[in-house]
């Protein structure tokens, strides 16, 4: 079957930027920037504080994602599914098509977040989550604001993990877009290519081994789906059915299990601890193992040797 690719379908004009983080940081609105969580790379989240007025962005080629913070403006103007005048609503999502100049007005101040998608990295998966039938004119999201429920928790999730390590992990990153990508498909009324249920025994033993092995690297979905021979999106799906948690979770809980084992058997300061299992700080395992074992590093070292 001959694959519809986005890039094909939008209006294609002169781009000035490599891509939606360039443009926030180099461009007009860059002074409105806030805080941007993982520049370039995989994807970008970005959130910026706006005034009233024009906000429109030049072509450049990622499949960008905004969500209105706050609410209650008037946008209006064409982001690739043609015009549009509507009121935004807290949380609401408008969705930007690539390689597209579009024209935004909005009639007064607000906040967004936005996510963006290089389709450099993104397209391949598109094409998989959708088996190719997946369009910029079909997609309907694109022709002003909707409402997604998983989307919101997603990227929710995504912002607080990011906030917790730092620059995401490529593996967090890619789980978080296959996520996102494949709830944008279902809105859209493009069937996903369905799976056939979870990881072969072999192939869920061998990217257990191989998480286990790497966990000081960043390793990425994309080569764990290579080990055992599947496409990225599909084996996320998998994978979860499979273990019952997805592969970024599955990670996590590996390092500070390794973490914890470190603590208590070792000398080793949680500096070299953190390093040891995959995280770029002591105050980075910090949080995480906080989260997980709800009491510091330090403090359970303490627990368990005075156990």
């Amino acid at each position: 079957m001959s694959q519809s690719k986005i890039l094909e379908d939008t209006t294609v004009t002169t781009t000035t930027y490599s891509s939606f983080t360039q443009w926030y940081c180099e461009g007009r609105l860059a002074s409105y920037v806030r805080m941007m969580k993982s520049p370039g790379g995989i994807l970008s989240l970005l959130e910026a504080a706006q005034p009233a007025g024009d906000m429109s962005d030049p072509a450049v080629p990622d499949l960008t994602l905004y969500q209105d913070l706050l609410g209650g403006c008037r946008v209006s103007g064409n982001m690739g599914g043609g015009h549009f005048d509507v009121m935004s609503e807290r949380g609401g999502f408008f969705l930007a098509a690539p390689n597209f100049a579009n024209t935004v007005m909005v009639d007064a101040s607000h906040q967004l977040r936005s996510l963006s998608f290089p389709l450099t990295h993104w397209q391949k998966v598109l094409d998989e989550a959708a088996d190719g039938r997946l369009s910029m004119e079909n997609m309907r999201l694109n022709r002003g604001s909707f409402h997604s429920l998983a989307i919101q928790s997603a990227v929710r999730n995504l912002w607080a993990l990011s906030d917790e390590e730092g620059v995401p992990s490529r593996l967090l990153a890619q789980a978080a877009g296959c996520e996102i990508l494949a709830e944008l498909c279902r809105l859209s009324g493009t069937p996903f290519a369905p799976t056939k249920g979870g990881l072969a025994p072999w192939a869920k033993r061998r990217c257990m081994e191989l998480m286990r092995e790497r966990l000081a690297e960043d390793i990425s979905l994309d080569e764990l789906a290579a080990e055992v021979q599947l496409s990225t999106f599909h084996f996320a799906r998998m994978f979860k059915q499979s273990v019952g948690v997805p592969p970024r979770v599955y990670l996590t809980e590996l390092r500070v299990e390794k973490a914890s084992e470190l603590l208590e058997l070792t000398e080793l300061s949680v500096t070299e601890i953190a390093q040891e299992v995959g995280y770029s700080s002591n105050q980075v395992l910090a949080r995480v193992f906080k989260k997980y074992r709800h009491m510091s590093p330090t403090d359970y070292r303490w627990a368990v040797r005075d156990t």
